[in-house]
């Protein structure tokens, strides 16, 4: 890997394309250099992971809205969408695709200096792969840069630190990937990445107070946005230039501002793709930072029974500083603490997450939410006692660079009204590379199998499963078969929610 340093620079000093960041992202993009097994054998995993967390979703109203719209854009020879048949406009169906992979806040995360969701890559590499006719070694390439720039930029630039969503670095990276995918040229790609980031930037109010179903759309909108791109610069239309650097440019006036400077690591000329096996997913439904705490909630469930509603004086979350002030007591948010809160809010409250799954020493994508479960009276009482703090040797360790010591979790003390003390710790989710059970495929195919039931019939299931696993080898034809198809009866389309379309 190279440390490219990026500044701002006046207009004055004529930074030269070949200097600028997004030049920087569409040369490894148009690098040819092969992709290893272990990381196309992870894209399967991925993709897996995606085509899961998008079945659980079919019914859920982001995503009904979403495969709406799609479904008044059909188009020849287009792409598909989950849940049904038919073919539809590419850079529609990677938004809704992307809308039922997001919905459930469930697939796979990456966190460094931001945080991110690159499995939100796939939607649009996917969609216009299969418009464009290519092949299943194409698509892995697309993916792999996908994942290759985001995690890259997530590495070294913080964008929540300025309210930020973290999509920005989305629309580059997804951009980046379909030119991969295309075998486009430095140029073109480079006009791509620099009209997707300008259209993907937004303020974080989206996961801030009351947060609501614009949550599950704006990665899907990043995807959307990068596929349009695309296409406008394959058109010979250009970008502002420089994007990121310029003195009007986004880190001049969005992040670190006039002074800024930035190490962003990529990898060289020859230099295989290889982020996608820094990432991680998830074991449960929820924010990622939630996830070591439902484990240990679980773990603390079998081994304390007598942690009540009625026997806790409080709780303490000692934690890192993103936990803390995004879905911990730090974020002031009262809704956090709302029993009649939405689910997307819900999902960003570890006070919430944590007492659930200590009470019941389960997480269930939907039980865990529901209104009934959420209002009930020992659990809005035990939820009440519960608070995070920051701590900063936790907040070191997130923000590690090192794997072996990147951590995600904390310390919970909880003081019971006799006056005893349980105090107990986790570092990382046990599904995490180094966590008490890391997912492998069988973990991949067994969560699929799960969230599909009832949804899928048995034998498309089957169909799905043996298909991706040959993605390597897979045709253009054989491409289509990347998505599932609901059971008969399950989604009405005479029910479509209507708007303009």
């Amino acid at each position: 890997m190279k440390l490219h340093e990026v500044r701002v620079y006046k207009s004055e000093e004529n930074l030269a394309r070949e200097d600028q960041l997004a030049y920087k992202i569409a040369e490894v993009a148009a690098d040819p250099v092969a992709v290893t097994d272990e990381v196309s054998e992870m894209v399967i995993n991925r993709i897996i992971d995606n085509a899961a967390v998008a079945t659980a979703s079919l019914t859920r109203g982001p995503a009904v809205a979403a495969r709406a719209q799609a479904l008044d854009h059909p188009h020849a020879p287009g792409s598909t969408v989950f849940g049904v048949d038919g073919r539809y406009s590419p850079e529609w169906a990677a938004w809704a695709n992307g809308v039922a992979v997001r919905e459930l806040d469930y697939h796979d995360t990456f966190l460094a200096a931001e945080y991110s969701h690159p499995g939100d890559n796939i939607p649009p590499i996917l969609a216009v792969a299969q418009q464009a006719g290519r092949t299943g070694t194409d698509l892995v390439r697309g993916i792999a840069t996908g994942y290759e720039i985001q995690v890259d930029l997530v590495k070294a630039i913080s964008l929540h630190a300025h309210k930020i969503d973290h999509v920005a670095h989305l629309g580059p990276s997804a951009a980046a990937g379909i030119g991969t995918l295309l075998g486009l040229d430095v140029e073109t790609i480079f006009q791509a990445v620099g009209q997707a980031l300008h259209t993907t930037t937004a303020t974080r109010q989206s996961r801030k107070g009351e947060i609501s179903t614009w949550k599950a759309h704006a990665p899907a909108f990043a995807g959307k946005m990068a596929v349009e791109a695309v296409d406008r610069a394959m058109r010979g239309q250009t970008s502002p230039t420089p994007i990121y650097e310029g003195e009007d440019g986004v880190i001049a006036w969005l992040l670190d501002g006039p002074d800024a400077r930035y190490e962003v690591p990529l990898p060289e000329a020859g230099e295989a793709k290889r982020a996608i096996l820094d990432s991680y997913t998830k074991e449960h439904s929820a924010e990622y930072q939630a996830q070591a705490w439902i484990d240990l909630a679980r773990k603390l469930h079998n081994e304390h029974p007598e942690v009540t509603a009625d026997s806790v004086e409080k709780i303490v979350i000692y934690t890192s500083h993103h936990t803390h002030y995004v879905i911990g007591s730090g974020a002031n948010d009262p809704q956090k603490y709302d029993p009649t809160a939405s689910r997307e809010t819900l999902d960003h409250s570890v006070p919430f997450i944590f007492t659930v799954a200590l009470q019941d020493g389960e997480w269930h994508h939907e039980r865990s939410y529901s209104p009934e479960r959420a209002g009930r009276p020992d659990t809005v009482k035990l939820w009440h006692k519960i608070t995070t703090e920051e701590d900063a040797e936790w907040t070191r360790r997130y923000h590690s660079n090192d794997p072996a010591e990147k951590a995600f979790g904390g310390r919970v003390e909880i003081t019971l009204t006799d006056g005893t003390r349980i105090v107990d710790e986790i570092a990382v989710a046990d599904a995490h590379p180094l966590g008490a059970r890391p997912f492998a495929r069988e973990q991949y195919i067994g969560k699929f199998k799960t969230l599909a039931e009832g949804v899928l019939e048995p034998a498309e299931i089957t169909r799905f499963l043996e298909l991706v696993q040959r993605l390597p080898q897979l045709d253009a034809a054989e491409l289509y078969g990347l998505t599932v198809t609901a059971k008969p009866g399950l989604i009405n389309l005479a029910a479509n929610p209507k708007g303009l379309f």
